[in-house]
């Protein structure tokens, strides 16, 4: 049997047409809604959730495109697109019924979090969003051999075809490679979770390429548009990142401090998994987020 989070319910929720999402649901009181990230699924909050449900109704949906959920071939930029993955949460936190709900998400989670935010901001409470930055200043601050680190980034926002291709071609091996170089404790993820991860990944190469491929697109023209128009995020925001220093050479705080007036900005001692690596100090910022 694949690894679950002890305690919760399991069920499909159909939020739009053609897609139902796997969903995780434990506790009971305020709800706040969890989203993962790459190559994840909503397994890496495991520990963040079992806390979080003592007091609180907690959910743990997959991304369309991802685990367990519904995987739609990409027929449109917008199938993927961050709008359309934040719709998506928006209408399970509702037939759930959640009309108000604080909300958190990692690396691509975080994005999705981020749009709904923007989008939403009578649905959503309360946001937090775990190391990255949002995806038109993502793009503006990679650069030179800085860059690099994203290299999936620029593979992924090809054209359909190869970028599938080369993927598919050696998945456990690409999707792997990350989960080993973006954690400072290999052990966080152990043996069980980490073959769910590459087995959901595996299923998915067509729909991950499609979600990366919409942050190259139609996803960096939803930000630019929102810039422009001086749209942001009306309710309290938590970041946190790792401590990179002036690695990249930027600054992060200052970047979100440009779109949440409310913010609290912080780096964790942990790598990129930091859900899984410090789940600790994870769950005392969230703590801390749903009190302000």
């Amino acid at each position: 049997m694949p690894p679950t989070i002890p305690g919760f319910g399991y069920q499909r929720v159909t939020v739009a047409g053609g897609v139902s999402l796997n969903v995780a649901v434990g506790g009971s009181g305020t709800p706040i809604v969890l989203l993962h990230g790459f190559p994840q699924t909503h397994l890496m909050w495991r520990h963040v959730a079992a806390a979080l449900a003592l007091d609180h109704t907690v959910i743990c949906p997959d991304l369309r495109g991802y685990g367990d959920s519904d995987k739609p071939r990409a027929q449109s930029p917008d199938t993927y697109s961050k709008r359309t993955m934040a719709q998506d949460v928006i209408t399970l936190a509702g037939k759930l019924g959640h009309e108000r709900f604080a909300l958190a998400g990692h690396d691509r989670g975080a994005l999705v979090a981020f749009r709904a935010g923007l989008d939403h901001p009578q649905k959503v409470s309360h946001l937090a969003c775990l190391d990255v930055l949002p995806t038109l200043d993502m793009w503006e601050a990679l650069h030179g051999l800085t860059a690099a680190v994203g290299f999936h980034l620029y593979l992924m926002a090809q054209p359909p075809g190869l970028p599938e291709q080369m993927i598919q071609a050696s998945a456990d091996e690409f999707f792997a490679y990350f989960l080993r170089v973006w954690s400072n404790d290999p052990q966080a993820v152990p043996a069980d979770v980490r073959d769910a991860y590459l087995t959901a990944c595996r299923g998915a190469v067509p729909s991950i390429v499609a979600d990366y491929r919409a942050s190259a697109g139609i996803d960096v023209d939803h930000d630019r548009a929102d810039r422009a128009a001086g749209r942001r995020l009306a309710m309290p925001v938590t970041v946190l990142q790792q401590d990179w220093g002036t690695a990249l050479g930027y600054e992060a705080a200052a970047l979100w401090g440009a779109w949440a007036g409310k913010l609290h900005h912080s780096t964790v001692s942990a790598g990129h998994f930091m859900a899984e690596e410090a789940p600790a100090d994870v769950v005392e910022a969230l703590r801390g987020l749903l009190k302000r």
